[in-house]
Order: structure tokens, then sequence, then C-alpha cells
């Protein structure tokens, strides 16, 4: 039986090894699995000879070679493979065009970098994209990445006027405009909108509050918004998330987990596409939370994009401090 074999196997590693060293003497041995043991070393006096750890490590490696040829492969290595095959997951209906995939031509994406929020949670005197990390404005990370992207034609920024000197002193090689703030959300992403140029492939609109953005991780989202239309950046959410009714707050249901995602920036869409669903948007008085519910607005696919963890929004002090962690 299984049972049998991981005795079996566990009798061959401590082999050698003193009892009193097993028992008391300082060296604990646990199991996650049959080959991922976990031995504490307590007490440098109680360990075994060098010969009796060659023949642990031994049959560590045998029992772990074993392992592999019946198809087990390591939880990270296991992680990044299912990671990886959810990039042909998405979110709405398919074009059905799969097979091929579609690359971004050079200088045609206008990015609207969105500028303007006042950040509350933060709990500084500044707007919290203009706080220092590392030495630089939050805002200049995502700025500097799409300034320096072959596929971007120009970059728009939605802020108040105070802060366009800041922007404007990084001195890009490419057009750089700027539009105002709206009341809410789509309002200044609609502003920015406007200031897009006749021609661009696609508007990739980015929250200047998340300064971790990769520029391959952007790109990747381009790529599928140019096959599908509209395509943001999203990771597999990793906690339970429960349904609740505000004013009870009792459970109402609890979604299935791998069908959720969060989702990040950037959100990328077709020009024409976007126009026209905010058309449909002011039409209806509707309220949008992101940018691609837009586009969902109008029945049309959002292809999900597979990002980074890193990719967060910096909304508390908290996640400054995460944020300092990974530049450094």
């Amino acid at each position: 039986s299984s049972l049998q074999k991981e005795g079996e196997a566990m009798a061959r590693m401590t082999r050698g090894i003193p009892s009193s060293a097993l028992h008391g003497g300082g060296v604990t041995t646990g199991m996650r699995s049959s080959t991922n043991r976990i031995i504490r070393r307590s007490n440098p006096s109680s360990l075994p000879s060098r010969c009796s750890r060659t023949r642990v490590k031994a049959s560590h490696e045998e029992a772990l070679t074993k392992k592999k040829a019946r198809g087990w492969e390591p939880r990270r290595a296991w992680f990044s493979s299912k990671l990886a095959g959810t990039r042909d997951m998405h979110v709405g209906s398919s074009s059905g065009n799969d097979s091929a995939e579609v690359t971004t031509p050079l200088d045609s994406v206008s990015v609207v970098l969105l500028a303007g929020g006042v950040g509350k949670r933060m709990g500084a005197k500044l707007p919290k994209q203009y706080i220092q990390l590392g030495g630089k404005e939050i805002a200049l990370y995502s700025f500097e990445v799409f300034a320096n992207m072959d596929h971007v034609g120009e970059v728009i920024v939605v802020c108040e006027e105070e802060w366009e000197s800041l922007f404007k002193g990084v001195g890009i090689g490419k057009p750089l405009k700027f539009a105002r703030p709206g009341k809410e959300r789509q309002d200044s992403c609609f502003n920015g909108l406007q200031m897009a140029r006749e021609g661009a492939s696609l508007v990739a609109i980015h929250d200047s509050a998340r300064p971790l953005l990769k520029a391959e991780d952007a790109l990747a989202c381009f790529n599928d918004a140019m096959q599908y239309g509209a395509a943001v950046l999203a990771v597999p959410v990793k906690s339970t998330i429960k349904e609740v009714d505000k004013d009870s707050m009792l459970v109402v249901r609890t979604p299935e987990r791998a069908t959720l995602w969060d989702v990040q920036t950037p959100q990328v869409m077709k020009p024409d596409l976007l126009r026209k669903g905010f058309d449909k948007v002011k039409a209806e008085d509707l309220e949008v939370t992101d940018d691609v519910s837009i586009i969902e607005q109008l029945g049309e696919p959002v292809r999900i994009t597979v990002g980074d963890y890193y990719n967060i929004k910096l909304t508390t002090p908290e996640d400054l401090q995460l944020a300092e962690s990974v530049l450094t």
C-alpha cells in the first residue's frame, strides 16, 4: 500500500541516524508528502555523521526520481504551469480565432494614464500617485514604462494642471498630452479618450497608482485586445470570496473560486468600441466601476490577459511598504 511504501521510504531515510537524534535529541522529522520532508536541527551535537547524511540525501533523491517518473512535479512548477494555462481563458463571447496570435503595430497605442485621484484612504497630504517611492513619484513608474514601449504612440495624462510639469520634466520621446479629471472614473476615462489621436489601433487605460507594471504584461494585453477588441490584465483570485447581503451581513452564496479573477490595469480596447460603449453608458445613465465594463455593456467579448500579482494598486500605507520592498 502507499502507506507501507511511505513507511519504508522513511525507514531508508533515517537509517544511520542515532535514535537519540530522532527522539528528543534535537532532530525533529515531519512529512508534507513522501518526498518532501522537514528536518529541524536544534542541537548541533546530535547531528548525524556525514556518511549518514549522504545516505539520507541519496534516499531522498531516489524517492524524488521515482515520483517524478510517475508524473509528479514540484508545487511551484505545478502552479506556474496552471497559471500559464489560464492564458487561454477569457470572459465574454469569443471571436472564435485562437489559433493565430495577433500582434500590435508599433507606435499605434494611445495610453491614457489616470493620475487625478485624491487617495483619501492613503491618509497622506498629497494624492497617493504623487507620493515618492524609492526616490521617485509613484505615477512616474508606469509613465516611464509606457514611454519606453515602441508600441505606444502617445501618452495622455489625466491630471490637474498643477502636476503637468512633473510629467513634462521626464522628457519622453513621443507626444505627451493632458486631460482633466472628471467627477467619476468613467468621466476621467472619457476625457482622456477625447484626446486620443485619430487612427490609434488601441486605447490603453492605466491607473498611475500601479507602479509595478511590467512592459511585457502590457504588451500581452495589447495583443489580446487587437485580437478580441478588448482585454484586461488580471490574476486568479487566491482567497475564497463570499457574496453577502449588505443589510443583514449574512452570506448569500460562495462563488466558485476558479471562475473569479482580480482585475488590474491596463484595460485595453479598440477606440471605436470604447466610444460606442460610452454612448450607451451616457444614453442609459449607467455607472460602471472599471473600463472594460463599458465594453461588457455592449455584449462584446473581453479577454483576460494573465498578469502579475505584484501589479497592485497602492491604496493604503501597507501597500507602499510592499511596493518599496519589491523595488528594492
